[in-house]
C-alpha cells in the first residue's frame, strides 16, 4: 500500500519525498539517468551505494522541507536528509547548477535508465558490478541532464 501521492502525469514532472512525509520535492523538468556512486561517503550515508538522477535547480521545488536537514559532508559537497526518519535525499556539490537526487525517493515509475558507476575503486568487497555500464574509479562521468522535451 502507497502512502505517498502519485507523480503528475506529465513525463517531465516527478515528484518525491522521504519515507515518512515530511519533506515532499517536485522537478517541473527532465531528470538525468541514474548514477551509482560507489565512494565511501554514499555508502556509509545510505547503507549500500548510493543510486542517484540529477535535476537542474530551475526545475526543482520543494514542497515540504521543515524536516530537511543539510549536512556539509566534505569542503566541495553537503547532503541532504529527513531529520525526523533519516532518509537519504539529496547530494549537492558546491558551485553546480543542478542537484543530485535519491533515485529511490521518487514516487511511481521514473522511465529511467541507469547509465554509470563512478568511484568503484572504493565499491565495497561484498558485491559485484555485473551489468555493462561504463564505470570510472573515481567520480568522473559524462551523463547529461536532458533538454526539457
Amino acid at each position: 500500500m502507497s502512502t505517498t501521492p502519485e507523480s503528475s502525469s506529465s513525463p517531465d514532472t516527478h515528484a518525491g519525498g522521504c519515507l515518512c512525509g515530511a519533506v515532499r520535492y517536485e522537478v517541473a523538468g527532465p531528470l538525468r539517468p541514474v548514477v551509482f556512486c560507489h565512494c565511501t561517503q554514499c555508502r556509509r550515508s545510505t547503507g549500500h551505494f548510493m543510486a542517484a538522477t540529477a535535476a537542474w535547480h530551475r526545475d526543482f521545488r520543494l514542497l515540504a522541507g521543515e524536516e530537511l536537514r543539510w549536512y556539509a559532508s566534505s569542503d566541495s559537497a553537503r547532503r541532504a536528509f529527513c531529520g525526523r526518519c533519516g532518509s537519504t535525499l539529496f547530494w549537492q556539490a558546491n558551485g553546480r547548477d543542478y542537484l543530485s537526487i535519491a533515485a529511490g525517493t521518487l514516487d511511481g515509475a521514473t522511465g529511467l535508465m541507469s547509465a554509470w558507476h563512478i568511484h568503484v575503486a572504493d565499491k565495497g568487497d561484498y558485491y559485484p558490478l555485473e551489468d555493462d555500464l561504463p564505470q570510472s574509479a573515481d567520480g568522473s562521468f559524462s551523463v547529461p541532464i536532458p533538454a526539457p522535451e
